[in-house]
This record gives C-alpha cells, structure tokens and sequence, in this order.
C-alpha cells in the first residue's frame, strides 16, 4: 500500500495545480474579506484578485511541462495550452460579457413598472481584469516551481 506522500510525488502533475488553485482561491478569499469585510460566502466569489482559474491552468501547463516524460515537446502541453488559452479567455472575456449583461438586465428591472423581488439583482462583476489574470498566471507558475522543487 502506497504511502500518501508516495502518491503526491508519483501524481505530482495532477497534485500540484489542485494544491495551487486551493490555495489562490484561499488568498483570493483574504484579500476579497479585508477588502469588503469576512463572509464565508466570498470563499467561493467569482472574479477579484487573483485569478484562481489561471493559477490552476497556468499550474498545469507548467506541470505538464516540467513532469511528462517528453517534458514541453510532448502533445499532452500542447493540449494544456490550448486548454490554458481557453479558460484565461473564459476569465476575462466570455465573463465580463457576462457581467455586462447582468448590468443591462439590473437597469431594466430597475426602470420598468415591475416588481423588483420578482427579479432578484445579478451579479454585474463575474469576469476578471487583466492584472487579476497576470497576478493569477504568476502565482500558478512560481508555486507551480516551488512545489516542484519542494517535492524533487
């Protein structure tokens, strides 16, 4: 029976951006509650710095990259990076289409003769800005090479 640091050094690839996207998540949590003050619900806030979909992403290209046995010549990177470019595009651009929507449907419910509590208030800040994306991609990369160093 394989030991559980056995596992995390043999599935390193798989362990490493989980540990990374928990943990942005984490920090995204504590900067999110001195910022607006401490609700359990901002653990799972979406947007805001940094971005934990890139840490993640960003983590496992790196990963990828640095454990598969062809190491960044190897077709499961590649895949990583398009998968990366999909999901980094998901964070800024897709969702702030997102949030512009929810800003135009709010201003309507707003200026109709329509009952309000009927229409519950969308969020209008579920994207990313670019600095969040950048601080995300930086982070998922340099924990990314501190844990692997960390676990050989």
């Amino acid at each position: 029976m394989e030991t559980i640091s056995n596992l995390i050094v043999s599935h390193k690839v798989f362990v490493i951006p989980i540990f990374v996207g928990i943990f942005t998540q984490v920090i995204k949590f504590f900067m999110y509650s001195i910022k607006h003050g401490w609700d359990i619900r901002y653990a799972m806030t979406h947007g805001h710095m940094p971005s934990a979909h890139t840490a993640f992403i960003i983590s496992l290209v790196t990963s990828v990259g640095l454990f598969d046995t062809d190491h960044f010549r190897s077709g499961a990177f590649a895949i990583s990076v398009i998968l990366a470019i999909i999901v980094i595009d998901d964070a800024v651009r897709l969702r702030m289409y997102m949030g512009d929507q929810g800003r135009y449907l709010n201003m309507l419910v707003r200026q109709l003769p329509v009952d309000e509590k009927k229409y519950p208030r969308l969020k209008e800040r579920v994207g990313h800005k670019i600095s969040e994306v950048i601080a995300g991609g930086i982070l998922g990369f340099i924990l990314t090479i501190l844990l692997a160093k960390l676990l050989g």
